[in-house]
């Protein structure tokens, strides 16, 4: 396989930041469900997109009652409140709290940095093949994961 190294590489990378994470949990006192609950809702909410307990518990693969338990966790440390849904009031929308967003900069800050040191070594053009890569292998990876 001449492109067997990029699995390793990726492995590699996916140990390196699974390690940060883990420290992150660690030094924040939470589960790791806390931190990928997190950066699944700072993601959404990035996106401008409305994040529902349901979505929560499809996005984590989650059931009903560790959903509820993970928001009261996140709701009772003040990183997420849950309030109506304006567009549809029978809906609970979730959102992530500034405290929640500062706690998560002052920890990953640095590597955001320092990524973005690297791509400054890589033209435009090799940075949207990167981008592309990373997001074909996202897919692949969900796809492998969802079926």
């Amino acid at each position: 396989m001449a492109n067997g190294d990029l699995i390793h590489r990726l492995r590699a990378l996916t140990v390196e930041l699974e390690s940060v994470g883990s420290e992150f949990a660690s030094r924040n006192v939470l589960h790791a469900t806390d931190v990928r609950a997190l950066i699944a809702l700072l993601d959404r909410s990035r996106a401008g997109v409305v994040a529902t307990p349901g979505w929560l518990a499809g996005h984590l693969g989650l059931n009903s009652a560790s959903t509820t338990a993970l928001i009261d966790r996140l709701e009772s440390r003040g990183l997420v409140t849950r309030t109506r849904d304006e567009a549809d009031r029978r809906r609970v929308a979730l959102h992530v709290t500034d405290a929640a967003q500062d706690m998560g900069w002052a920890f990953f800050g640095p590597l955001i940095d320092r990524v973005q040191t690297v791509a400054e070594g890589f033209s435009d053009a090799d940075l949207d093949i990167v981008r592309a890569f990373l997001d074909q292998v996202i897919t692949a990876v969900g796809d492998l994961r969802d079926s």
